[in-house]
């Protein structure tokens, strides 16, 4: 008897994602739900731009983590999906080590192949 495992569609990986982030587990949803050789692009001009590889990914939000003294509040909007992809949006106030408090806002679009995350990309205004 061969057990086979039902691989997640855009909606469900929508739906654990944001879950996760909600609770605060960002680097658990990228052990669980991104491809090992998924591409990460963000703005020009931000000091991350692109990532290629899971473990790029998990370095730079760990990274991103160990810079923030103090999170204020952070909110993930409901997924927006089609076909293969999905969006949402996050906005995060902190107060960096270096830099102080900011508020960011960002658009956030993932694509979803085999019921994993092989590429999001996020938009948000650099300051340059």
């Amino acid at each position: 008897m061969s057990t086979q495992v039902e691989t997640m569609n855009a909606q469900e990986v929508a739906n654990r994602l944001v879950l996760l982030c909600r609770e605060g587990k960002n680097v658990e949803a990228i052990n669980e739900l991104y491809d090992d050789d998924v591409v990460s692009r963000e703005p020009k001009g931000s000091p991350m731009n692109e990532k290629v590889g899971k473990q790029a990914v998990l370095d730079a939000t760990n990274h991103w983590i160990n810079s923030v003294e103090e999170l204020h509040n952070a909110f993930i909007s409901d997924p927006i999906v089609g076909d293969d992809f999905f969006a949402c949006t996050m906005k995060v106030d902190a107060t960096y080590k270096e830099h102080g408090r900011n508020v960011m806002n960002e658009l956030c679009v993932y694509e979803v192949k085999d019921g994993k995350i092989v590429s999001d990309q996020f938009f948000y205004h650099t300051g340059n």
